[in-house]
């Protein structure tokens, strides 16, 4: 049996074979990225950078998709209801979408993804997201570092206003480890004076 195929189908195929996405691509990973490119002055990677980006992304196109078709879907859906009933749900489901994208930025913010440090240095540098989930490089000086001043969880240190976080646990180097988890003030109690 003969099966005729257009020059222009064979050509397709042949590119789609060619091109063909590695299936392990798309799994979620924990520890640092499988990378060609090594860089010596990386001493740390965020063991769920991946995940945390990923998370942010779908939030954000939740959030888009959310914002953009939620007040459409509303009002052409359900005719007998009344107007401001239409705009009243439609703020909402923008409300709901847009504080959930918040919160989850407020939470994932200080989660260092990579720190870079060359040995001997007074400053490192660390890659944290954006609210758009882009990589962000900040410099920081060893001086500028305090202990943080919050309850809010996933906090190890403080710099120059912004909140960080590292895994401590999965930190190889324990003297740098060191130097960036500042030392608690101790208070004495004025009880145990008496």
């Amino acid at each position: 049996m003969f099966v005729w195929i257009p020059r222009a189908h064979t050509r397709l195929f042949s590119q789609a074979s060619a091109n063909a996405v590695d299936p392990n691509e798309n799994k979620i990973t924990i520890g640092p990225p499988k990378s060609d490119e090594k860089d010596d002055n990386v001493v740390y990677y965020g063991p769920i950078s991946d995940t945390i980006r990923k998370v942010k992304l779908l939030s954000l196109s939740t959030c888009c998709l959310s914002v953009s078709l939620g007040p459409v879907i509303t009002f052409l859906t359900s005719p007998e209801l009344n107007v401001i009933v239409k705009g009243a749900v439609g703020a909402t489901v923008i409300f709901i979408s847009a504080s959930t994208t918040a919160a989850l930025h407020w939470f994932a913010s200080p989660y260092v993804h990579k720190l870079k440090w060359k040995p001997g240095s007074d400053n490192f540098e660390v890659e944290v997201l954006s609210w758009l989930a882009t990589y962000l490089p900040k410099t920081i000086q060893f001086s500028d570092i305090k202990s943080p001043d919050t309850n809010r969880p996933y906090v190890t240190f403080k710099a120059n206003g912004n909140y960080y976080f590292i895994d401590t646990e999965r930190f190889q180097n324990k003297a740098l480890l060191a130097r960036l988890i500042p030392k608690q003030p101790t208070t004495s109690s004025t009880l145990k004076k008496v």
